[in-house]
């Protein structure tokens, strides 16, 4: 089974960090969430994310997520593939040069990549979406084709793959884009 890293920061997506998590542990891969600057042991907080009618989503307090393992511990060449989440997370996340340059490791690589929501903000940071389809929120859309890559505004319930590239718009399409991410770990 795969050794699959997760990095979120404080006010990642709930359902986006707490559901693939504990479903890739069920598939039977080893997960390890990571957070710059955090230890395992420690918590970020997350938040839920939901679609009421509103011209946006809503937020609100998740529950506390508890890392297992520490950022500055961790390497790239240790792990199988990188699952990125979204929230409120990687608008901040994408500012460290470390957390960049793990992100085109992956990438690089040719490792599974999955991200989700707003992950893809994280994505084109790190310039690995050029000439690829991605899927993300609708309003990182415009970041996606800034990057270079082909936003693709499918269905909620929906996921894209694209060579190693694994993304799907939020939490919602949660059983095709797992699935589309399980079938790539080796």
């Amino acid at each position: 089974m795969a050794r699959v890293l997760i990095i979120a920061g404080d006010f990642v997506e709930d359902y986006e960090l707490m559901v693939p998590f504990q479903a890739l542990q069920a598939m039977g891969h080893e997960v390890i969430a990571v957070c710059p600057d955090k230890l395992a042991g420690e918590t970020i907080k997350t938040a839920i994310h939901d679609f009421e009618g509103d011209q946006t989503y809503t937020e609100k307090p998740g529950h506390n997520f508890t890392l297992n393992g520490s950022f500055a511990a961790i390497k790239g060449e240790d792990f199988d593939a990188l699952l990125i989440p979204g929230g409120r997370a990687p608008e901040y996340l994408r500012l460290n040069s470390a957390v960049v340059e793990l992100v085109r490791h992956f990438d690089k690589a040719a490792k599974p990549l999955a991200a989700i929501c707003h992950g893809a903000q994280l994505l084109c940071t790190a310039n690995v979406i050029r000439g690829k389809k991605v899927s993300a929120y609708p309003a990182c859309g415009p970041e996606v084709s800034f990057a270079g890559g082909e936003y693709c505004d499918i269905a909620v319930t929906d996921a894209i793959t694209d060579g190693h590239l694994v993304t799907a718009p939020a939490w919602p399409a949660h059983p095709e884009w797992l699935k589309q991410f399980n079938a790539q770990l080796k």
